[in-house]
């Protein structure tokens, strides 16, 4: 499951900063939402302003991001990156205020997200293969 190739190659300066949410928390929330009371649902929105950015509010660069998959997936290698390649957007990153307001927070960390799907993945790998 894991390379022993001495490196990997990343796109990019490692730079760029993204944000990633557990599909866990993206279910969670979707329902914390839905069982909103109508009454708070319309103090916390209008017609015209009713969409709810679902994320964490936590972002992390490119770079940390590869180095955590390495550190979960215990690989040894060097992670090189290839700044001659596109970075892509500099930041992404949603405002999650109206989300707290109404009282949801993502549960499930960058890396304890990657742990649990590189997991399952071990576990799994099997049903995936030829």
């Amino acid at each position: 499951a894991q390379s022993h190739a001495p490196e990997v190659v990343v796109w990019g300066s490692g730079t760029p900063m993204r944000e990633f949410l557990h599909v866990d928390d993206m279910a969670a929330a979707s329902i914390h939402v839905m069982e909103l009371a109508r009454e708070v649902w319309q103090e916390n929105t209008d017609p015209m302003l009713s969409h709810i950015n679902v994320g964490t509010g936590v972002d992390c660069t490119i770079r940390e991001l590869a180095q955590t998959i390495a550190k979960v997936v215990g690989y040894q290698g060097r992670v090189v990156f290839d700044a001659a390649k596109p970075d892509g957007t500099p930041r992404k990153l949603l405002d999650v205020t109206r989300l707290h307001q109404l009282g949801w927070y993502h549960e499930i960390s960058l890396e304890a997200g990657l742990a649990g799907t590189y997991q399952w993945f071990l576990e799994n790998q099997q049903r995936f293969r030829g």
